[in-house]
Formats: C-alpha cells, sequence, structure tokens
C-alpha cells in the first residue's frame, strides 16, 4: 500500500523524452514545482479518457512515488490508469464533496513533499484558486495536474484565466492502422494552449505505453523524414 512518507528526489523539469515537444517547451520539460492544467478538447467520453491519461502518464513519470488522485464524483477506470503506468498500489484516491474542498485537499497534499504528483479532477476554478495551487506546488515541489472538466458544451474550460504555467489540450484522432481490421493504438491530437515564457503549439502522439510514456506519431515521423530528405535533395 502507498504511503504519505515516500522519500522525495531532486526537483527541476521532467521531459517527455520527444524532441519534437522538449524543444517547444520553455524549460525542456514541465517544471516540477507547478501547477499544469489539462483539458479534453470536447465534452465526449473518449477525449475525456484520453486527457485523463495523458494526466496519468505525467503522473507515472514523475517520480516512483505515490500519486493523490482527488476527484468528487469517483468514475476512474482502474485498468486504465494502470495500462498508463499507475498501478492500484501507487495510487491514493481522495473524495471530496465538492470543487472547493478537492481544491484544499490538493494544496494540503502538494505541501507535503512526499508525492509524485497531485491530480484533481474539477468543473470549476477561479484565478484566486489556481495561483493558490501554483504557490502550493512551488513550495511542495510536486507537480499539480489539474484536469478541466466541462461544464457547459458550448465553453472550454481553458477560456478561463488562470494561473498555471502550462494548459494543454487534448483530443482523439484516428488510429494507426496495426495490420488487423478495426484495431489501432490511441492517437492523440496534443494541444499546449498556454505556456509561460514559452510558444503555443501542437502535435500528434502515439497515447501513453505502460510506462506513462508517450511517442510520436508513425505519419508525424514519416511527414518529417521525407522534409528532411527534400531539404537534403535541394
Amino acid at each position: 500500500m502507498a504511503r504519505f512518507d515516500t522519500p522525495t528526489r531532486a526537483r527541476g523539469t521532467l521531459p517527455f523524452g520527444i524532441d519534437e515537444v522538449d524543444r517547444r517547451l520553455a524549460d525542456g520539460g514541465l517544471a516540477m514545482g507547478a501547477l499544469h492544467e489539462i483539458a479534453p478538447s470536447a465534452p465526449a467520453l473518449a477525449e475525456e479518457a484520453a486527457a485523463t491519461l495523458f494526466a496519468a502518464g505525467i503522473a507515472t513519470r514523475a517520480s516512483s512515488g505515490p500519486v493523490l488522485w482527488a476527484l468528487s464524483r469517483f468514475d476512474l477506470y482502474a485498468p486504465g490508469l494502470e495500462q498508463a503506468g499507475l498501478p492500484p498500489e501507487r495510487l491514493l484516491f481522495a473524495q471530496a464533496r465538492n470543487d472547493r474542498e478537492l481544491l484544499a485537499v490538493m494544496e494540503d497534499a502538494l505541501r507535503h513533499r512526499g508525492l509524485a504528483a497531485v491530480v484533481g479532477e474539477v468543473r470549476c476554478v477561479d484565478m484566486t484558486a489556481s495561483r493558490r495551487l501554483q504557490l502550493a506546488a512551488a513550495d511542495g515541489q510536486t507537480p499539480a495536474l489539474l484536469l478541466r472538466r466541462w461544464r457547459k458544451r458550448e465553453l472550454c474550460p481553458l477560456s478561463a484565466p488562470s494561473a498555471a504555467t502550462t494548459r494543454w489540450r487534448i483530443g482523439c484522432v484516428p488510429s494507426a492502422p496495426l495490420g488487423v481490421p478495426g484495431v489501432g493504438g490511441p492517437r492523440w491530437a496534443v494541444e499546449l494552449v498556454r505556456q509561460r515564457n514559452g510558444n503555443l503549439f501542437s502535435i500528434v502522439l502515439e497515447g501513453c505505453d505502460a510506462q506513462g510514456r508517450l511517442a510520436v506519431s508513425a505519419a508525424v515521423s514519416d511527414r518529417a523524414a521525407g522534409a528532411e530528405r527534400h531539404v537534403k535533395a535541394a
């Protein structure tokens, strides 16, 4: 069973291990002692699952310690999290009655310094609450991953102001074929819609593997290799 007294390691940045992503991030990766927001690109089950697994992959790679996952409605699919590298023995769940209580739980957990990451699922966060999370993450040198759920179908959760260091929008795209009709690996449209001291970008990536790692889509790699061959030929 995971415990809160897991020793911490030195914090800095967490690279994705993908050059096409890391070189576009201001710090060469995600700042560990910071707030990062993630939202599905649409209010649909597939996009919500992709955003959840994107957050799970980051938490998996942050360190080998326990991960606190705070939520007000327990609807997580444990086998899916395990496929992204988060087995049950690494997970600590906190079920809150509402968003306000959930954010308070996240603050306390972030300052503990004994967690790999703190993940929270919310529908409503104002600027003051996001600043508090950012400060708590910096104080505890622990990444805060805030999953922003849709409240209205016509209003993206990331349209509200926030103190987050990065804000990500995750959607699903058609899978790459695996040689079996109707079967393909997950592929996501990953869009960085805000980063402090950096530019925005979007890229198509393969979904998380069992170590929480993403990969460049084969189609993107093929286009990049083709462009490079074209430049050399010219």
